[in-house]
């Protein structure tokens, strides 16, 4: 890309200026729904808490209430790590091939 005359001229000026729009786009599409979404009820008021109201159960406070502070960050941050670990533990066993145990072949090797 060049610089001309206060002018940018090169091959990916029309590619970047479609990304440039179709971000914008995409960006007001998304408020949009965001602001959208403020106007409905989540399942566990419409269905959830209907239904045991016509059971008879009544709503209670969560065991571990995961609303205050960044108790919920903080479980996910401890379930990221012991997966991390996990797969770091088993890496050989989840990327290499299984390989054939030549004592187990019933040729014994022989033509």
């Amino acid at each position: 890309m060049k610089v001309e005359g206060g002018r940018l001229k090169g091959e990916g000026t029309g590619s970047a200026l479609l990304f440039i729009v179709s971000l914008a786009a995409s960006c007001l599409l998304i408020t949009n729904v965001v602001i959208a979404a403020d106007k409905w009820e989540g399942v566990d008021k419409s269905v959830v808490e209907k239904y045991a109201a016509d059971h008879g159960r009544q709503p209670r406070e969560p065991l571990i209430n995961t609303d205050q502070g960044d108790l919920l960050l903080f479980v996910f941050l401890v379930a990221g790590t012991a997966g991390g670990f996990a797969a770091g533990y088993y890496w050989r066993v989840l990327t290499e091939k299984k390989r054939s145990d030549p004592r187990k072949d019933k040729s014994g090797g022989r033509g």
